[in-house]
């Protein structure tokens, strides 16, 4: 038996929205048995835009029974029955929530409309019921309300059972078959061709767009993972219903991993990802000639594009450092953008600058210990090479960092020796260094996790 359900809602998601009109019918697989309907209080004002959809007002629903007043009755009508819907995840998202808030525990066995239809009738314009609808010939009464939408997707139903050669419905029904929990545009043959390996894993839109970029140790598992009941900020149905595509990149390891999808998120700039797209802001120590032909330094923002000798996660630590290099090398505080006062520098009135700022020390002196701290800048940290597990056995990857700064990363045959920088820059491609690739190498390089650290 069946319960083919249709629900209309506050918004579109189930973690911040309720249920405003709940339809379902009983069907034993030839015929229509049983229907209820009902408008639902969500407790809540229905937003315009809802109401322009669906017809719904929040006056409509005033005197309507809330979800706790009918959850026993809904619950009755849909235990031990298939849960059979178009796009069933957003559906069956929003009652299971509406039953957790009321402590009732509900699960029954899932069947998309959507997913099945492209299966059983492949090839059409479009999947939404209203498309479908239109290329079956299905004259649909009430369109966007619970119950028109509910009935329609009954006639769907009906040819999809009908046209099932192929038995769709019985493997979809299968405990392992996946496809009650994929997105219901995702082929579930490219689902089923994804490793389980380390690597970065990219969804697309209908059009072939990057929407989310991801990492996995397991790709094929993480995948999965984002839809199953417990992922609930991948209930959103806008992203669900977005994917079409997704592909993949092997990295071998998770480092790689790491810094590839932080790479491809920062070049793609996918819509779904978020924590990794608000620009961190970096300050750097820039160094120039002014027109005396003095070597100084200012302390800037980093611009894309720009190159900084040295980077920082904020002003302050690179104004700290800078003093610091100031001290060492006997420079003077003004020329180094540490003091804008007019006049004389303070260092030089308290006798710790040698003049430069006041024409007494000659440009040559001056400028020879301005080059011997900008090349203690680069001597911070250590060149290093990060060796991992490959893309395959007989390969090994390599992330490479030149005095403390990332490089790059790349992959080479097990049998090549890595003896020292120049020769390990040969397998590498050189990479954009951003804060948040930095971190982590650093954290590797502290704490390597199974990886090699060969120090030049």
């Amino acid at each position: 038996m069946y319960a083919i359900v249709d629900i209309e809602t506050t918004g579109g998601y189930a973690e911040d929205h309720r249920i405003t009109e709940v339809a379902i019918y009983h069907h034993d697989g030839i015929q229509v048995t049983d229907s209820f309907h009902s408008l639902v209080n969500p407790g809540r004002n229905i937003p315009h835009y809802i109401t322009g959809l669906t017809g719904i007002t929040s006056e409509m629903v005033m005197y309507s029974p809330a979800f706790e007043e009918i959850a026993d009755e809904i619950f009755k009508w849909l235990e031990g029955k298939v849960f059979v819907a178009h796009n069933a995840h957003f559906d069956y998202s929003f009652l299971k929530k509406e039953f957790e808030q009321v402590g009732i525990s509900w699960q029954s066995k899932k069947l998309c409309t959507v997913r099945l239809s492209r299966k059983i009738i492949p090839g059409l314009r479009s999947y939404s019921l209203g498309s479908l609808t239109e290329s079956l010939g299905i004259k649909v009464v009430n369109r966007h309300r619970a119950d028109g939408d509910a009935a329609a997707t009954v006639k769907v139903f009906d040819q999809l059972l009908r046209r099932d050669r192929d038995g769709y419905i019985a493997k979809a029904l299968k405990r392992n078959s996946g496809e009650t929990i994929l997105p219901p545009n995702l082929p579930k043959e490219e689902f089923d061709r994804l490793p389980a390996l380390p690597g970065v894993y990219y969804f697309q839109n209908a059009r072939g767009v990057v929407i989310y970029v991801g990492k996995a140790i397991n790709i094929k598992k993480r995948i999965a993972g984002h839809f199953t009941g417990d992922a609930r900020e991948w209930s959103r149905s806008r992203i669900r219903n977005e994917i079409h595509h997704v592909r993949y990149e092997l990295t071998g390891n998770e480092l790689i991993a790491l810094v590839l999808e932080s790479q491809e998120i920062r070049r793609l700039w996918p819509k779904y990802n978020q924590a990794q797209k608000a620009r961190v802001e970096e300050w750097g120590i820039f160094d120039y000639e002014d027109r005396n032909g003095f070597l100084r330094f200012s302390i800037n923002i980093v611009a894309k594009g720009s190159r900084p000798l040295v980077r920082f996660s904020s002003k302050g630590e690179a104004w700290n450092f800078l003093w610091e290099k100031v001290h060492d090398f006997d420079l003077c505080p003004k020329l180094s953008g540490l003091q804008i006062s007019k006049g004389l520098c303070f260092d030089y009135q308290s006798g710790t600058c040698r003049g430069a700022c006041m024409g007494i020390e000659s440009t040559k002196k001056y400028n020879k210990r301005v080059e011997k701290a900008i090349q203690a800048f680069n001597d911070e940290g250590e060149t290093v090479a990060i060796i991992g597990k490959g893309r395959h056995k007989e390969e090994q990857s390599l992330v490479l960092v030149e005095k403390g700064t990332y490089v790059g990363f790349g992959f080479f045959d097990r049998e090549a020796a890595i003896t020292d920088f120049e020769s390990a820059m040969h397998y590498v491609s050189r990479s954009y260094e951003t804060r948040t690739v930095q971190n982590l190498i650093n954290s590797y390089i502290s704490n390597p996790r199974g990886l090699k650290i060969v120090v030049f």
